[in-house]
């Protein structure tokens, strides 16, 4: 079984919490580590950023993680290198997160074929037409059982996000608030009705919240109202302010209890 089914399967009566960070950022080498110590530190999935020249969809934090990580070298040929070096000591889903634009220049199938020989069981791909995704990825991707995960936002339209719910596997990122990735203090109640609205759909996949978690608040409510939640801009920040992933987590676990 895909590891993500298998995570989601296993811990229906549990939160989970996954957490993003950019691979090569702080440092070239320090990938393997910081999914191991992730790991170690109870973390339940990994979504390891690939560094692009121009993210859209993210904030000043990631963006600026993204050129410090091509500024150190790092590429998707390297990256899939280092993976593949901790393979077997890797026992949590690991998704890869990053544009289409790299992607496809390495090639479709080429990215699923070493997404399973480096342990990944998923990737999302924040500008990847659904259209394209049905017609073009998906056929590659099932072949080598590999989740292709897709976003929803508040403005996506109720029979869409049925779609989505019915032509994807794995789960179903949840973007908090229609903006780029970054920390928020609180989800104010417009954000919260569309939880509870999506809530209300009883959609066949588990849903991830993500953008804009940071502390107590913000937490409980994600995971309150999905199956778990996502940090990204928070640890990223907290990773290149200590350039140690335990002291990156220690501070992190620290900030959702506030």
């Amino acid at each position: 079984m895909n590891k993500i089914n298998q995570l989601f399967e296993e811990n229906k009566d549990r939160k989970l919490l996954s957490l993003y960070f950019c691979a090569g950022c702080p440092t070239f080498e320090n990938t393997g580590d910081i999914i191991l110590t992730m790991q170690r530190r109870g973390i339940d999935m990994v979504e390891v950023g690939i560094p692009f020249s121009d993210p859209l969809a993210d904030g000043p934090v990631i963006q600026s993680a993204a050129t410090r990580a091509l500024q150190n070298g790092m590429s998707l040929k390297k990256l899939f290198a280092q993976l593949k070096a901790i393979k077997d000591e890797v026992t949590i889903p690991l998704v890869m997160m990053g544009y289409l634009n790299p992607i496809l220049k390495y090639g479709i199938e080429e990215f699923c074929k070493s997404c399973v020989e480096s342990g990944v069981s998923g990737a999302i791909i924040p500008d990847l037409p659904f259209k394209d995704y049905q017609e073009t990825v998906k056929p590659i991707a099932d072949k080598y059982d590999l989740r292709i995960i897709m976003l929803i936002t508040p403005e996506t339209s109720e029979e869409r996000i049925r779609f989505i719910d019915s032509n994807t596997d794995g789960f179903i990122y949840m973007v908090s608030s229609a903006a780029i990735t970054g920390t928020q203090k609180s989800f104010d109640e417009q954000k919260q009705e569309y939880f509870r609205r999506i809530n209300a759909m009883n959609l066949k996949n588990p849903r991830m919240i993500g953008f804009g978690i940071s502390n107590k608040q913000t937490l409980e409510t994600a995971q309150n109202n999905a199956a778990g939640a996502i940090i990204g801009s928070k640890f990223v920040t907290l990773l290149n302010e200590s350039r140690n992933a335990d002291e990156a987590l220690d501070r992190l676990f620290d900030a959702l209890t506030e």
